[in-house]
């Protein structure tokens, strides 16, 4: 789903009467996962967590936001992203509910803007890495895709190749080809299962529900959940919870008060006619370990359609670049404020950035997923690269002031360590304020519902779940 940007996170799991309200309804559809494309990791999820863990239902999270996400017109992966991912991470990682998180959701949608993916891989990569590290269950980590005809084939090998630590655990696919009475040969499911027959993630639905016919009598469950589907596909999400302008809401909800709509009523109708098999993690490994060589997952080649590198961006680190900026004798101003940059440079910071990289190499702060180089501060704030720059262009006019129309100051350095800034890696931490261990214990009072230990058709029967 795209969102439209906006300056406030409207977080669905941090309302614990409405998640009361609607676990029970999802419970009555016959519901096991629920997916969340944004949440503020400031607020507080027990409530709504134990709520749906009561309900037997689990999260899958987006852990992107507007505000906090690659830009696939000028991509970048900074550590402010990596910051707010992280966050994310941590505020949710302990409940014995959490699924699975969701790395970017069709970041890259066609075959102008392929180059996101490799900075949206190293998200992935380094997300796989923070959760080892600092949580004790192993969570998987993976993408959700459109089904573009160019860069489909393409994509979905370039998230499940390379390295075992850059690899999705997962891949979602958002389709949208089964429409009315349709059926698996028609629909374009058919293509589309015999295109994953021999991938070796798990795949599933991450969006499906199409609704040029309406209401919905989504026929396609019979298939997704069946014989057809299962030995390929690990269920789907329909898409959505809420009634909105798109027309896709499964309840209306008007104060406070959810009614379940004729979508609603006729999924709860089909789901409750299939029986999915599910495949357990251990019975696939003891299948596929004899095969493993075989379905290895090629990279695909940089072509017209396909031109994201696999050499990924660097783990981006807050100790380099404070570091960097530390070292520097001309740096950027209070004037200036990272608070209004955004994922945009139409602002006094990026016409800086744009004007200096006339004047001197802009090496160190870029990067090229074409290429798959990418410069030792290419990952700090606009502030931090922007300080860099006007330290360049002081070395080189020495007679110069470091004024540049009050966008720069002159800065006494507190270190004179530059050459070894770029090897100081992240602090691999919770973020200070939140408590796993609290969490965990908050969120299974009451409930059964324990941490999922397999992934392959856990995903049978899920929601998509946004409320505006």
């Amino acid at each position: 789903m795209e969102h439209l940007s906006r300056s406030a996170i409207d977080d669905p799991l941090a309302d614990p009467a409405a998640c009361a309200r609607d676990s029970e309804l999802m419970k009555s559809l016959g519901l096991n996962v629920l997916r969340v494309y944004e949440v503020d990791p400031s607020k507080n999820h027990d409530a709504c967590m134990k709520s749906f863990a009561d309900a037997g239902i689990y999260l899958l999270l987006d852990i992107a936001t507007p505000k906090y996400s690659i830009n696939r017109k000028m991509p970048e992966y900074d550590t402010r992203l990596y910051s707010a991912y992280t966050k994310t991470v941590s505020a949710f990682a302990n409940y014995p509910n959490m699924l699975a998180f969701v790395a970017g959701n069709e970041v890259t949608n066609d075959k102008t803007n392929t180059l996101a993916s490799a900075y949206v891989k190293a998200a992935v990569r380094d997300i796989k890495k923070y959760l080892k590290a600092t949580h004790k269950r192993s969570i998987p980590v993976g993408y959700a895709s459109n089904d573009d005809e160019f860069i489909r084939d393409a994509i979905k090998d370039y998230f499940a190749c390379g390295e075992p630590d850059e690899q999705v655990d997962f891949f979602g696919v958002n389709m949208y080809e089964w429409c009315g009475n349709s059926s698996f040969q028609k629909s374009g499911y058919a293509d589309r299962t015999k295109e994953f027959e021999n991938y070796s993630k798990p795949v599933f639905l991450s969006e499906y529900g199409c609704n040029l016919v309406t209401p919905r009598e989504f026929t396609e469950v019979a298939a997704i959940y069946g014989p057809d589907m299962t030995g390929v596909w690990s269920g789907g999400v329909v898409y959505e919870w809420t009634q909105e302008n798109n027309n896709y809401g499964l309840v209306h909800i008007s104060n406070g008060v959810a009614s379940p709509l004729p979508d609603y009523k006729n999924l709860q109708q089909v789901l409750s006619q299939v029986k999915p098999q599910g495949v357990k993690m251990d019975a696939l490994a003891s299948s596929s370990s004899s095969s493993s060589a075989a379905h290895a997952i090629s990279c695909p080649p940089q072509s017209e359609n396909w031109k994201a590198s696999t050499q990924l961006p660097p783990t981006p680190s807050e100790g380099a670049c404070k570091c960097m900026r530390d070292n520097l004798s001309c740096v950027a101003s209070d004037k200036l404020s990272n608070t209004s940059e955004g994922n945009s440079t139409l602002n006094p910071t990026g016409d800086q950035i744009d004007m200096l990289c006339g004047l001197v190499s802009c090496s160190e702060i870029g990067g090229n997923a074409e290429k798959g180089i990418y410069g030792a501060y290419s990952f700090c704030s606009p502030s931090e690269k922007l300080s860099w720059l006007y330290q360049q262009y002081m070395k080189s006019h020495p007679k110069g002031q470091c004024d540049f129309e009050g966008y720069a100051q002159a800065a006494r350095p507190s270190r004179k360590d530059l050459d070894s800034c770029s090897t100081i890696q992240p602090a691999v931490k919770p973020p200070s304020g939140i408590s796993s261990d609290t969490k965990d214990k908050k969120a299974s009072q009451g409930t059964a519902l324990e941490p999922p230990t397999f992934f392959w058709m856990l995903v049978a029967a899920v929601i998509s779940h946004f409320i505006i």
